[in-house]
């Protein structure tokens, strides 16, 4: 999606950006933008390894289950 918008489009919003919000909010903008992108891979990141251990809940139950059988 970003890729289709070029350097020129990117330079583009930025001018913009800056025209609408000032040069003293600019950082501010970019700076929360970058946390919230931080707070959201993070989140992704827990939901992810929240998943994978639901997962292999199960696998161990039924490995478990499997090794006690044969004895």
């Amino acid at each position: 999606m970003l890729s289709s918008i070029g350097i020129p489009g990117l330079i583009l919003i930025l001018v913009i950006a800056l025209v609408i919000f000032g040069p003293k909010k600019l950082p501010e903008i970019g700076k929360a933008t970058g946390e919230t992108l931080r707070e959201f891979k993070k989140s992704a990141r827990d939901l992810t390894e929240d998943g994978k251990e639901e997962v292999s809940e199960p696998k161990n139950i039924i490995d478990g289950n499997n090794s006690s059988q044969q004895k």
